[in-house]
């Protein structure tokens, strides 16, 4: 049943009579556990009050500009727990309403973009910066938060200080000025509009839906996972012979046997040894969980005319090469055909995208998020390997590895790959 509690003005210490500069919340407001509910500022420090409990804010007993001391009557939650009165039980930290604090003003998490007025700013973003503006903690760190710059932003608070609303502000501006909200988040410039007749014929083509579509998760990938790519090769001249032989053998079967076959059996095994690979983050900021997912089901790319689309093998692991292999054909011809389903695209947990069939030697792939990392193939070459005091010919597979930094280090991506690389030449006897 949900009560209404009292929240008072908790011990802090020698200070009494101290000004309220700034209310946090207002009634109506849910808020949680150590939310920040008005800011007290002495002559020496700011400190915040945070809440005790969460709830909703019923009805606030004080104004800015009051004085309050230990025991005073803040505002009242309704909650569903059983105390009828809660004392703070401590402030939180105290900061010097004089101290410089550093933002970064080139955060990943930044919204301000494409204008001449931040164009300035940005001289400074790739650089930290201190600031002696006028504001409490909780709104530097909502400022931090957004990647805002205080010196740029008006305070319409007493004696001109900062509040939130004066930052949330400042960002609606700042994004009304910008002339395309494609660089929110960047800290980019404008994107340049040219008329790129005046230099000479040209052709205007209408992206595809998909390229439309994935085109902004790819953006957004990119942008948000801080991406890092592992490069190797491995040896596959042993697999490539048995591959080659059972295709001959199997001559009037529906199943072809591909190098990707065999790549995403190797990586099934490295996900369940190295199981952060297999995994998501999931939460924001102070409270992010690493989900260790339980199941392979591995995506792999397929170049469509529609765009790239990535089927899904649903528990991979439960299969062997040859219906691996079989449901990558019919998967694939359904994506060229464009007939997959939804479901047939839905729940992977690790991807691979192969250009083995059209060339090159590495590239770097965008994480498929919200997983956290994906396997490259390129094309595979003959390559002289030193081996017994000799060099032999040896069919060299190249491997890209690029994976979240966040959730993944050099270490572990590099032991990665090498298991994944052991595993293939493990296979070179795999009974079919």
């Amino acid at each position: 049943m949900a009560e209404v509690k009292q929240v008072l003005v908790p011990d802090i210490g020698d200070f009494k009579n101290i000004p309220i500069v700034e209310l946090l919340v207002k009634p109506g407001d849910e808020i949680k556990k150590e939310d920040a509910l008005l800011s007290l500022e002495s002559d020496k420090a700011t400190i915040e009050i945070p809440s005790p409990f969460a709830g909703i804010v019923k009805e606030i007993n004080v104004r800015e500009g009051d004085r309050v001391s230990e025991g005073t009557t803040i505002l009242e939650i309704e909650i569903n727990q059983t105390d009828s009165l809660v004392r703070v039980s401590s402030p939180s930290k105290q900061v010097s309403s004089h101290d410089a604090i550093e933002v970064n003003i080139n955060s990943d998490q930044a919204i301000i973009a494409g204008s001449e007025t931040n164009s300035a700013a940005l001289m400074q973003s790739s650089e930290t910066i201190s600031i002696m503006a006028h504001a409490s903690p909780s709104v530097r760190r909502f400022a931090r938060e957004l990647g805002v710059n205080l010196n740029l932003v008006s305070g319409c608070g007493k004696k001109n200080r900062i509040l939130k609303d004066d930052v949330k502000a400042y960002v609606k501006a700042e994004i009304s000025k910008s002339p395309s909200n494609s660089n929110l988040g960047l800290n980019l410039l404008p994107w340049p509009k040219i008329d790129f007749s005046t230099f000479g014929p040209i052709e205007s083509k209408s992206l595809l839906r998909v390229q439309r579509i994935s085109g902004e998760y790819l953006h957004r990938n990119w942008v948000m996972i801080p991406h890092v790519t592992q490069f190797d090769e491995a040896d596959i001249t042993e697999i490539e012979a048995g591959r080659k032989k059972f295709n001959k053998l199997k001559q009037k079967s529906r199943v072809k046997l591909t190098i990707l076959a065999y790549l995403m059996e190797a990586v099934v095994a490295a996900l369940k040894e190295f199981p952060d690979f297999n995994s998501s983050l999931e939460g924001e900021r102070d409270n992010i969980n690493l989900i260790i997912k339980k199941y392979y089901h591995i995506g792999f790319a397929v170049d469509t005319p529609h765009g790239l689309m990535v089927p899904v093998i649903r528990d991979a692991d439960q299969k062997n090469i040859v219906i691996i292999a079989e449901e990558m054909g019919y998967l694939a011809e359904r994506a060229r055909l464009g007939k997959l389903k939804f479901d047939e695209m839905q729940g992977g947990s690790f991807t691979i995208s192969s250009l083995g069939g059209i060339g090159g030697t590495a590239f770097t792939p965008i994480i498929n998020a919200p997983e956290v990392a994906i396997l490259g193939a390129s094309r595979a070459n003959i390559k002289p390997v030193y081996c017994d005091d000799q060099f032999v010919p040896r069919l060299m597979l190249p491997l890209s590895l690029s994976y979240d930094h966040r959730v993944i280090d050099g270490a572990s991506a590099a032991r990665f790959t090498k298991y994944i690389i052991k595993e293939l030449a493990n296979m070179s006897q795999v009974l079919i």
